[in-house]
């Protein structure tokens, strides 16, 4: 496990332009530190780890234009107190800016209540050393503990920036393969907010006090009991394709949380992460990856036609 101290200390010496003048500082430094988002800038001044000409920054203050800055990155403690595990990673894509993985079903995606290691940012810290370094251990958005499937992780907290705000403009494809109990006859949009249920704590439903939240989903495959879906997401709520399917009356097979006792026995939710497009915040290319469904949820599709036949 690293400290803060041990991690290597990366500093930024600039000066601020003088088109600035009359800014705030803190509005200031976001325009010349692009790379980094207004939130984490923000941390580092009233963390005291930036000087202007000399004297610990102001946020508030305004610039007159030309001011010498020096700004000194400060890992997240959270990040720091994570302890690097030897878990193999199926890596997809990897260069200096990004990597791209295919996540198994079953493994956690960041340590939390009752998962405290063994999870994809402990991962992360063995497979990349660096990624102490960068908010989450790069994780910009997550998987589902037992929804397999395409993640992407930055390598640089300029990725890292780049990336979140890529999933904020809605830029980011992110296609999932999805089996729903019950006959579905075609495609549809799910337009219905999303937030925390009134009554049990630990999942999410459809309120109307929630944050907006849109899936757009068509039909794959018939099978009667159960109906094959690819679903495309036009944002990122958490759960947000388990609800909205649960909301229409035809939640995941297998979802512990939102499903129902059916006659089609699966060990999780039916739930993979097939396919994920985005632009590389370095390259400005635009790239894409695709995931062949996991051997258990092709199984099942298997028995399922079986049957259907």
């Amino acid at each position: 496990m690293q400290s803060a101290n041990q991690l290597a200390e990366a500093t930024h010496s600039i000066r601020l332009p003088a088109d600035a003048a009359g800014q705030r500082f803190d509005a200031a430094l976001a325009r010349a530190l692009p790379q980094f988002s207004r939130a984490r800038l923000r941390a580092w001044i009233e963390a005291g780890r930036v000087t202007e000409d000399g004297r610990t920054a102001l946020p508030t203050r305004k610039v007159r234009g030309g001011e010498e800055v020096i700004v000194r990155e400060l890992p997240s403690p959270h990040e720091v107190d994570l302890a690097p595990e030897a878990i193999d990673l199926a890596v997809v894509f990897e260069d200096d800016a990004l990597l791209v993985l295919d996540k198994p079903a079953g493994l956690v995606v960041h340590p939390g209540a009752g998962n405290w290691v063994g999870t994809l940012a402990n991962a992360l810290l063995h497979h990349a050393p660096q990624q102490s370094g960068v908010p989450r251990a790069g994780i910009v958005h997550r998987l589902d503990k037992d929804t397999s499937g395409l993640m992407v992780v930055a390598k640089t907290l300029a990725a890292h920036t780049a990336l979140v705000r890529q999933l904020q403009a809605r830029t980011v494809t992110r296609e999932y393969v999805a089996l729903a109990a019950g006959d579905l006859s075609r495609g549809d949009t799910i337009d219905a907010p999303i937030g925390r249920h009134p009554t049990r704590r630990t999942t999410m439903a459809v309120v109307a006090t929630g944050k907006s939240a849109r899936t757009h989903f068509e039909v794959l495959e018939r099978f009667g009991n159960a109906t094959l879906l690819r679903c495309r997401l036009e944002t990122g709520r958490t759960h947000q394709i388990r609800v909205h399917l649960a909301s229409l009356g035809h939640p995941l097979v297998g979802d512990p949380a939102y499903g129902r006792k059916e006659a089609i026995a699966f060990g999780r939710q039916a739930l993979h992460a097939a396919r994920l497009g985005l632009v590389h915040p370095v390259t400005a290319r635009k790239m894409a990856w695709n995931s062949a469904l996991p051997n258990d949820f092709a199984d099942l599709l298997a028995s399922l036609r079986a049957q259907a036949g």
